[in-house]
């Protein structure tokens, strides 16, 4: 194991930074190189670490969809809150940052207030100890994320078949990457040059996920980590395949991220999803995107077991969240940030979660 402060080493972060400004001067018609992070942990820390400021104008930094809070569409959040008032002895369980995600009826936390038993768990067992604790009790855990929490989720619906808990089910939100990517790209409006692509997620479905961004669009990703010498690497070897025109996805988080992925993560995900299409805020409706259970675990699908009606609902006025998720706009664009918007009395879901962009934007700019 290396120590982190060898990924914070100041000497070669300024070599890094000045291979990169040279790479750029040396080829002034791709300046400045616009590229996308798709992690929020990426967004915090190039907020953290000033890298959108130490590389400006010759390197732009865009923000996407990283946040799997944050696109949540507003109907899978109201069919959510409405499940845990579908029966007196309902528990939904949920990730702590969840709670505060604006639906179009308020969110979780004031539901909670309002007498609903709402749980905040740190992973998907947590919700399997609830359920073998209040045998007679329903509970819904709410899943949340991308591929690298979907695993857990998966691993929770198997220890619960195995173990015979039968009043644990799953209301799966779960959503993929690389579909979301495709959007981005297909939709036009933001003109890229490169993507970095997610650690976590790039650990589970490996580097060769990402293969589709040379091979269909014709762009570079490099797979980063999080610390500033693992993005400062990455978005080096993007400047470098831009301006050598050699699109190809590079590896620079290997010490985490093979290029199959995890092999054991996959089977799991396999065994208990089906890929379906996904509501994502935002984006609409995108195709193959998002996670269900399967037939095999259908009686621990909360959306089978109790249907509810939800309907798609509007973006509160003003707020211009999507666009920030798509990477069109940056955040201080939003005439709600700062004024109407903060982390205390957050209007979209981009300023609730510490992944957001707008978090993260109000957090470290300016």
């Amino acid at each position: 194991m290396k120590f982190i402060d060898e990924f914070r080493d100041p000497d070669l972060a300024r070599r890094l930074i000045g291979q990169i400004r040279h790479e750029v001067a040396a080829h002034p018609t791709i300046r400045p190189v616009r590229l996308m992070e798709f992690c929020g942990g990426h967004t915090h820390a190039i907020f953290h670490y000033g890298l959108r400021q130490t590389l400006e104008g010759d390197v732009e930094l865009r923000s996407g969809p990283g946040c799997p809070v944050c696109v949540t569409a507003s109907r899978d959040l109201d069919t959510a809150m409405a499940l845990s008032g579908v029966q007196p002895d309902v528990i939904l369980a949920t990730f702590g940052d969840m709670v505060r995600v604006p639906g179009s009826r308020g969110n979780l936390q004031e539901l909670r207030a309002a007498g609903a038993d709402v749980r905040i768990v740190y992973s998907p067992l947590d919700a399997l100890s609830l359920a073998q604790a209040n045998p007679d009790r329903e509970v819904i855990f709410l899943g949340v994320g991308f591929e690298t929490t979907a695993p857990g989720v998966a691993a929770a619906v198997l220890q619960a078949e195995k173990v015979e808990v039968p009043n644990l089910s799953v209301l799966s939100l779960h959503k993929l990457t690389p579909p979301a990517m495709r959007a981005i790209l297909d939709a036009g409006e933001v003109a890229l040059d490169g993507i970095i692509g997610p650690g976590h997620v790039s650990a589970v479905i490996g580097s060769d996920a990402w293969s589709f961004l040379p091979d269909d669009y014709g762009i570079p990703c490099a797979v980063a980590g999080f610390e500033p010498l693992d993005l400062l690497g990455a978005i080096a070897a993007l400047v470098h395949a831009v301006a050598e025109g050699t699109p190809g996805v590079f590896n620079t988080y290997g010490r985490s991220v093979p290029p199959a992925g995890n092999p054991t993560a996959m089977r799991m995900l396999d065994q208990v999803f089906d890929v379906r299409a996904a509501a994502w805020r935002g984006f609409g409706e995108i195709p193959r995107s998002g996670l269900v259970l399967n037939a095999a675990y259908a009686h621990r699908d909360a959306a089978r077991r109790f249907p509810v009606e939800a309907t798609d609902t509007p973006e509160p006025k003003g707020c211009r969240c999507g666009e920030v998720l798509r990477g069109v706009i940056e955040p201080s664009a939003c005439p709600l940030f700062r004024r109407v918007c903060t982390p205390r009395n957050p209007v979209g879901p981009c300023m609730v979660s510490a992944e957001g962009a707008c978090a993260a934007f109000y957090k470290y700019s300016e």
